[in-house]
């Protein structure tokens, strides 16, 4: 790049025997004036900052640096003040420099660009000056007491406790999201038992219950769904073992650094379903990529970008994703750490794979005894076949599979080589498995056995690879292509020179795909001397027949009955077998992402994919925590566990601080930082920073124990109280961000929806598997989600077992606030809204449960309408009514119906709301 304009060069010649330029009086006024408007202190433009020694030195996002020290002529700067090109020359409006204010900076960069220091306009900010970055400090007191010192600052005290009525209500609805039954109310009333409350605190914790509850939380954090969203939103008929795996976790109480790890490598621990965690969010399908590669790449850019994005909001409370342009403008997070994370998650494309048995070891061992079988099986078929190369026509090749039987030879490799294939050498060859057979019906090509494979060259994706060729599994997703078109070759070798007479080879076993057969070929084995020799060619097969390709017996027709049934029976054998081998390897699947050798990830000029730059390595965020940078070559999954190992490093702050903020929002309905994805500089500041701290350090030390922290948020004082309002505090905090009382809310959509069902006798608490659907059926290639017209026991589970679509909400309950997992929602909004109130009075659903609630209530209080009122009350409120509020129930019922009356109460705040 021509940097200078010969317009000036003879300038920059005359200044030079001039004294050395001063940057107070001669640089500086030409950067205020010229520079500043677009990289000053209001406006940084492309990043670059020329009021502050250190910013402008760095340089910006693209060019760094903007000024090579001592080299005016590689710098930039000068480059952009002085090209002759409209659409890149600086500044782009208003006065140019003229050419004396050009020389003067050239001769000033030329000389060293000496900048004094302390005389910035205007001074850099520390971005890891923070609260939230601050190393950790342990709790010097209690927790009570820190709130207790924020109200005396505000002349506030905390209120009584609440009622034990009032209290095993609350416990009930946070910990579990359900109500507590009228007995066991009354039996918690009446328990004097000084640990009654500490005893039901740690029976709601135990119950399966729980795990349902709080998963639902992690769930809004990461934008879990079981669609792929955008337009077509197809389902994703398998995401939900995610789901499961979460509400699991939770039960357990799993460690928190354990947690962490499965999430991002439960590949690694046994825990596949895990990783859905990484692939949570939507992506667009392959026919809603474009074609060309810019495209491609684009779409590869969003779906990392999501990745990083997931785990940054999810487990360090920071907006990562700000850096994919350009430094992170509030947070120390440079655009060099956003794509070394993103080269963390290079290797992990969305989409499904195996569900791994809980008992893999068995699952091994029956994987390995049908290989067997199937080696026996295939072998017996294998006598049916006649010799090649003896004259005797045989068969057409078929992709699904072909047998080759030469007489009996002693060799310790087989190389099978392709001349043409099916499609006119159009495209690669391909082999889903290449099977060797000893005399003893052994296949001994399997790597298993030690046997290795080479090939004269191979595709190398997540789907085609040498190593499939021999590993014992069946299907184009675990195949080896040639990189040659129509021909190539593969060969295995085996440990020890084996006395051999045949071989099984297919395309594609699973009868899916039939391009790329080969179709002319030859087979050949070591000699000792080094030589091949040949055993079996394609030059006897019958000519393919293209799609119309049978698998016949390739016996003549007249042979005897027996020899024919024969053969059927162990073809119907070894198709069963393959079969079963399939299943019994694969198993179930899971949308928990699929792995791969990382591609090679680049920093980005302003995030654009048509302008890589430096390539980076896998690391961490540099300015936060214990330091971790990664070689390059390092395998995909090692790059996620060291990831998992940084996060759970007590030397980072975040995890632990987001954590137990998390905790504190679900229990109090506003975390002490009330932008819980948010910890950095342009997050809201924490209510009780001391506290916050302490409760992290309390989290690590306790093992990082999540229940042991929320037993210790509800034995607490603060938790306690009451929710009642007084005068003082609503004048000095009306949104109880102090917690002078306890801060009364409405409860989720989940609580309402689950509560009807419970009252009414109706929720079926079966738990985990695929879930149940609150729309019609459809199989349009756009998925219409039309809300179901009746619902039936199927619908009665709890609602996080619903499939969550993204973009399409539950014609009742949707309109109370529940997010659409288009983007994570780890906070959601309390609306107050005229829907809200139609759904719940008008909704078919809910006068189908007001209709068997009443049922309810007639089994269980007969037909005495007093006591029906009464069983409602205790079943909606855990109390009695009031004499008031009986006679206008009884009013109601006599006019309108029992059905009315459950309407109503299903209505009611008191059943809506955590007391």
């Amino acid at each position: 790049m021509k940097l200078l304009s010969i317009t000036w060069v003879h300038l920059v010649a005359s200044a030079s025997l001039a004294a050395p330029v001063d940057f107070i009086h001669q640089v500086r006024p030409i950067l205020e004036q010229h520079c500043y408007s677009c990289h000053g202190p209001e406006k940084q433009k492309s990043g670059l900052r020329f009021d502050i020694k250190s910013e402008a030195l760095r340089g910006g996002d693209s060019h760094a640096p903007n000024i090579h020290i001592g080299k005016a002529a590689e710098s930039p700067l000068i480059h952009f003040i002085t090209t002759q090109d409209e659409d890149t020359r600086m500044p782009p409006k208003g006065e140019r420099l003229s050419a004396e204010e050009i020389a003067l900076l050239t001769r000033w960069i030329d000389e060293g660009a000496a900048w004094p220091d302390g005389v910035d306009v205007a001074q850099a900010v520390d971005k890891r000056d923070h609260w939230a970055f601050k190393p950790i400090q342990p709790l010097s007191g209690s927790l009570d007491s820190f709130v207790e010192t924020k109200l005396k600052e505000k002349q506030l005290s905390l209120s009584q406790e609440a009622d034990k009525r009032s209290l095993i209500r609350r416990l009930y609805l946070v910990l579990h999201g359900l109500q507590p039954t009228p007995e066991e109310v009354e039996s918690f009333i009446a328990d004097n038992d000084p640990k009654a409350y500490e005893n039901l605190v740690d029976r709601l914790l135990a119950s399966p219950r729980y795990g349902e509850r709080w998963a639902r939380h992690w769930l809004d954090v990461i934008a879990f769904g079981e669609t792929h969203g955008f337009e077509v939103n197809t389902p994703r008929p398998n995401a939900w073992p995610y789901r499961d795996y979460v509400i699991e976790a939770f039960n357990k109480d799993t460690p928190y650094p354990q947690f962490i790890l499965e999430q991002l490598a439960g590949d690694t621990v046994g825990k596949d379903a895990a990783t859905g965690f990484i692939v949570a969010n939507a992506a667009l399908l392959p026919g809603q990529i474009g074609k060309d590669e810019e495209s491609k790449a684009k779409a590869r850019q969003d779906e990392l970008n999501d990745m990083v994005s997931i785990t940054g909001g999810a487990f360090l409370g920071l907006t990562l994703h700000c850096a994919r342009c350009h430094d992170h403008k509030f947070d120390p997070v440079s655009q060099t750490d956003y794509y070394s994370l993103q080269a963390i998650f290079a290797g992990v494309r969305h989409g499904e794979r195996p569900l791994k048995s809980a008992d893999a070891q068995k699952h091994e061992e029956d994987h390995a005894t049908l290989l067997l079988r199937l080696a026996k099986a295939t072998h017996r078929l294998l006598k049916f076949e006649p010799p090649a190369l003896s004259g005797t026509q045989r068969t057409p090749v078929h992709p699904h599979r072909n047998l080759e039987r030469f007489a009996p030879v002693t060799t310790q490799k087989l190389r099978f080589t392709v001349s043409a294939t099916s499609d006119n050498n159009r495209y690669e060859p391909c082999l889903d498995e290449l099977e060797i057979y000893s005399t003893s019906g052994q296949n001994i090509a399997l790597a298993s056995l030690g046997a290795k494979a080479s090939a004269s060259g191979s595709w190398s994706s997540d789907r085609h690879r040498l190593e499939h060729v021999n590993d014992g599994l069946y299907g184009n997703s675990r195949s080896w292509i040639s990189k040659t078109k129509g021909g190539g070759w593969v060969q295995i070798e085996f440990p020890q020179a084996t006395l051999i007479e045949g071989i099984a080879w297919g395309r594609d076993r699973l009868d899916e795909f039939k391009d790329r057969l080969p179709v002319s070929y030859r087979i050949e084995v070591a000699q000792p001397d080094g030589s091949w020799l040949k055993v079996a060619d394609s030059t006897d097969r019958q000519t393919y027949p293209g799609s119309k390709a049978k698998l016949a017996m390739p016996q003549p027709e007249n042979v005897e009955a027996s020899v024919i049934a024969e053969w059927h029976d162990a073809r119907g054998e070894l198709n069963a077998l393959e079969t079963r081998l399939s299943s019994s390897k694969t198993g179930p699947m899971v949308y928990a992402g699929r792995f791969e050798q990382p591609s090679p990830i680049f920093k980005l000029n302003r995030g654009d994919v048509t302008q890589p730059k430096e390539e980076v390595v896998p690391a961490a965020v540099s300015a936060i925590g214990s330091p971790m940078k990664l070689a390059g070559d390092l395998p995909e999954q090692k790059r996620r566990v060291a990831l998992a190992q940084w996060l759970a490093d007590p030397a980072n702050p975040l995890p632990a601080r987001v954590l137990v903020n998390r905790l504190w929002q679900h229990h109090f309905g506003e975390g002490i930082v009330a932008t819980p994805n948010d910890f950095g500089r342009n997050g809201a500041m924490p209510t009780h920073p001391e506290l916050l701290s302490g409760l992290a350090a309390e989290f690590i030390r306790s093992g990082w124990s999540i229940k042991h922290m929320q037993k210790l948020i509800v034995m607490s004082r603060t938790w306690r109280q009451s929710s009642a309002p007084n005068e003082a505090g609503l004048a000095a905090d009306a949104q109880t961000r102090l917690l002078w009382r306890y801060p009364p809310r409405r409860v989720e959509a989940e609580v309402v929806r689950d509560g009807m069902l419970e009252v009414a006798g109706t929720l079926d608490l079966k738990m985990g598997g695929p879930g149940f659907s609150v729309f019609a059926p459809n199989s349009n290639y756009v998925r219409v989600y039309d809300p179901r017209a009746e619902f039936g026991p199927e619908e009665w589970r709890r609602m996080i077992y619903m499939t969550k679509v993204r973009m399409a909400q539950d014609a009742t309950f949707g309109s109370f606030d529940c997010p659409d997992a288009g983007q994570g929602q780890p906070k959601r909004p309390r609306s107050t809204t005229a829907i809200q109130a139609l759904s719940l009075f008008n909704s078919g659903f809910v006068n189908q449960q007001a209709e068997l609630f009443a049922q309810r209530l007639q089994k269980e209080a007969g037909n005495d309408l007093t006591r029906q009122i009464e069983r409602a009350f205790a079943l909606t409120a855990q109390r009695s009514p009031a004499p008031d509020e009986a006679q206008v129930c009884a009013t109601l019922a006599r006019e309108h119906g029992l059905p009315a009356v459950c309407r109503v109460l299903l209505n009611t705040n008191e059943f809506l709301f955590v007391p």
